[in-house]
């Protein structure tokens, strides 16, 4: 990790949580499937499912963004997020650990959020969890053309807090999130508090895997409760 200079953080599954309310419903009703294949895990099956819709959905949103339309859809993202059990802006609970995390690396690393939620949206969200100031920069899908698993959104977030991408590290809960790291030459460390599971995380290529962000912490600050930090922000 000594190379590492800036961390990144994807938003649902990593710093605020969800219930994965769509994949759970599918997952349910594809299990009478598994009288036909024993060997059939359709947990696996709705996330890929739901996932496979989630990267088009998006951009499609992101398009309709682009053109000024997006007073024709008004609430409709919020109404998805809700039924899919993603927080909305009435609704952000954190994952365990996430104040004491973004705190604890405030003074030693450059912090950036990298989402594909609208800009408005990410920037309410990260405010509403009173850790804004500690984000240099907050990347969201209006701000680059192409989303994760592409690198343009990790590379765009190292631009912005002035370092080289092969001196991030990107924490997300999807394999779409590991690839964008690994495409852009970041460090990726999955965790498993969202969207993803650990061999689904193993085989997109995470340098490490942990049950939630703030278990980073004895990674990237070894001597927390010691030593005084190098200040990593130089």
């Amino acid at each position: 990790m000594h190379r590492i200079k800036a961390v990144l953080f994807d938003l649902d599954g990593t710093l605020i949580e969800t219930d994965n309310r769509w994949a759970e419903i599918l997952a349910h009703r594809l299990a009478p499937l598994r009288c036909l294949l024993p060997g059939l895990d359709t947990n696996t099956l709705a996330r890929k499912m739901v996932m496979s819709i989630e990267m088009p959905g998006n951009y499609l949103i992101a398009l309709i963004e682009r053109l000024g339309l997006s007073p024709l859809i008004a609430g409709l993202a919020d109404r998805v997020r809700r039924s899919k059990g993603l927080a909305t802006r009435e609704r952000i609970p954190l994952v365990e650990g996430t104040q004491r995390l973004i705190e604890a690396l405030a003074p030693h690393y450059k912090l950036a959020v990298v989402t594909t939620r609208a800009r408005p949206e990410a920037q309410a969200f990260v405010a509403a969890t009173g850790l804004g100031a500690h984000f240099s920069a907050v990347i969201s899908r209006q701000d680059v053309w192409w989303m994760k698993p592409h690198p343009a959104p990790v590379i765009e977030a190292a631009r912005r807090l002035g370092v080289a991408p092969e001196h991030c590290l990107l924490v997300g809960d999807t394999v779409m999130d590991i690839r964008a790291a690994k495409a852009s030459g970041a460090m990726a460390v999955g965790v498993l508090s969202g969207f993803g599971d650990r061999r689904e995380l193993e085989c997109a290529g995470a340098d490490l895997i942990l049950e939630r962000a703030d278990k980073l912490l004895p990674y990237l600050l070894p001597n927390e409760s010691g030593d005084q930090q190098e200040d990593r922000r130089s």
